[in-house]
């Protein structure tokens, strides 16, 4: 009773509103599908949110030094085999080898990398180039499993929140920060030739631009609308339009929950509403002001666990802490960025609003976990 008295009261709050709206426009998005099933997938939204409240409940609870002393190594490694096996025996869907029965094992990885960086960077000595790829294999190993299914989104966000604390914890900094400036200026180089290609002045000059980007076509597909929407805006542009369609219709108050026109008329797709788009049902439905809220909130949750990785004396915690609060805003900002247009589409949800059960779980036990550090702050030695 005595640690939950220490917890840190504005991260919890917030994390138990999130989990209220997503349960709200879960049921909304869900309104507007044919499937008795996914009619009421809201229930198992809530169903999910209060089982992950028990894990939330109990990393809080565990002493975060014990917990990654004995579980970091192997949580690792089992997240591997389970990206290994999804690529053998996982179910296809939608050209993705993705799930593992009823679970994702790329969601259980994002957590397992932040452990296994937050145990061994405080207690190796990585100034050295060859100590620096050490690092770099633990994110980039389970990253190319990943990317291999193929998932994208999740890879952008296994990627930045592993460069993120090793930039914490300073290892190598001379070669790490030529390494990321390299890899943004790839990065912008690729997006660059699809932009010549799409404004290029013959078809013989795209096709060649084409064969020189190393993509796979439905990653490419999806750079294509991110630069020139108007090439494809009946099949792989229709997501990207209707999303920000359904954002600006809202105006500033929004339609009311559950009068949404463009979810139920379909031009919002089913498929997609209640998932990965979830915040165009939530500016079309709350507008500005809803959206706003909702940002808050989770400017709140990734705030509150700056606060905690500021205020631990122990490295393992604040590296912890900073590795969840890049979780969480990465996974915001992917989100919602290629919900407004900002970035190309990409496959990944919003914490807590959008239906999923493994995620969900995942990233309420990981700030569980934070709580653990900062329940525990003090008792450092």
């Amino acid at each position: 009773m005595k640690k939950l008295l220490r917890l840190n009261i504005p991260l919890l709050l917030a994390m138990l509103a999130l989990c209220v709206v997503g349960v709200v426009f879960v049921r909304s998005a869900g309104s507007a599908r044919s499937s008795l099933v996914l009619q009421n997938a809201w229930r198992s939204h809530a169903f999910t949110a209060m089982f992950g409240l028990g894990a939330y409940f109990a990393c809080a609870c565990t002493d975060y030094r014990k917990m990654l002393y004995w579980t970091a190594v192997p949580f690792f490694g089992v997240a591997l085999v389970l990206l290994m096996s999804v690529l053998l025996f996982g179910s296809e869907i939608y050209g993705g080898r993705r799930w593992l029965w009823f679970f994702q094992p790329s969601e259980v990885a994002k957590l397992s990398v932040i452990f296994l960086l937050s145990q061994i960077l405080p207690r190796a000595d990585f100034r050295r180039a060859k100590h620096l790829a050490v690092g770099l294999a633990l994110v980039g190993v389970p990253a190319a499993l990943i990317l291999a299914e193929p998932d994208l989104g999740t890879a952008l966000v296994v990627v930045p929140t592993g460069l993120a604390m090793l930039l914490a914890a300073r290892v190598c900094r001379k070669l790490l920060v030529p390494l990321l400036v390299a890899g943004f200026l790839a990065a912008g180089a690729i997006v660059g030739a699809v932009w010549c290609a799409e404004h290029a002045s013959t078809p013989e000059r795209r096709a060649e631009i084409y064969r020189r980007i190393p993509l796979r076509p439905h990653q490419l597909k999806r750079l294509k609308v991110f630069v020139a929407p108007e090439s494809d805006p009946y099949a792989g542009g229709w997501n990207y339009r209707q999303a920000m369609l359904s954002i600006g219709s809202g105006s500033l108050h929004g339609k009311g929950v559950g009068k949404g026109d463009v979810k139920f008329l379909g031009y919002l797709p089913p498929s997609v509403s209640m998932n990965d788009f979830i915040f165009a049902v939530l500016g079309e439905e709350a507008g500005f002001v809803g959206t706003c809220g909702t940002l808050a909130l989770f400017a709140v949750l990734a705030f509150s666990c700056l606060w905690v990785a500021a205020r631990s004396a122990d490295e393992r915690g604040r590296l912890l802490a900073l590795g969840v609060a890049v979780l969480v805003f990465t996974h915001v900002y992917v989100n919602v960025a290629m919900s407004i247009g900002l970035m190309p589409i990409t496959g990944l949800p919003l914490p807590f609003v959008s239906a999923g059960k493994t995620f969900l779980v995942v990233i309420m036990a990981a700030l569980g976990a934070v709580q653990s550090v900062n329940i525990h702050k003090g008792e450092e030695k």
